[in-house]
């Protein structure tokens, strides 16, 4: 008696990607073929794609300075708020306390900045990529909280 055909559905930030085989030894083989970088590079390709320019979708809420990031919605920002958006509009969606401190002082906002960001790590909104280094990136759950959240609510109230 034969099989029938393996099918493995894998969930991707961008969407989905199937693989099919006549067994599982087949579905592994072609798994281990797929490069490292191919997921990476796929979900860059179509992200970039499908979102507007970060420019477009901060227009009237940040301003992309030589300093950095600062806010210049009149809208009320929770200090969560503020800082994801200066994570989000910076580049790699990545910066330190002492620079997002900084920018938010810019902006007009004070905020206790380190404590902030270590209960946005708790919360999954911001990560360390490297424990050594000082610097705070934003999750994929947290680029999702603003741009679904945040800049829904700042829109809403300047648009």
């Amino acid at each position: 008696m034969r099989m029938g055909k393996i099918r493995v559905q894998i969930k991707a930030p961008f969407g989905e990607i199937v693989v099919e085989g006549d067994n599982a030894q087949e579905i592994l083989s072609m798994l281990k073929m797929v490069p490292p970088e191919f997921m990476s590079a796929i979900s860059e390709l179509i992200s970039a794609k499908l979102t507007p320019p970060i420019k477009t979708q901060l227009d009237g809420i940040v301003e992309l300075t030589t300093e950095g990031p600062i806010i210049t919605t009149r809208e009320k920002l929770t200090h969560y708020e503020a800082i994801g958006l200066v994570l989000f509009a910076s580049d790699k969606k990545t910066s330190t306390a002492t620079r997002i401190n900084r920018l938010l002082a810019s902006s007009g906002i004070r905020s206790m900045v380190p404590a902030r960001l270590n209960e946005m790590t708790k919360r999954g909104i911001v990560f360390k990529p490297d424990p050594a280094k000082p610097e705070f990136r934003l999750t994929t759950q947290g680029e999702r909280w603003l741009e679904e959240e945040v800049l829904t609510k700042v829109r809403g109230a300047t648009g």
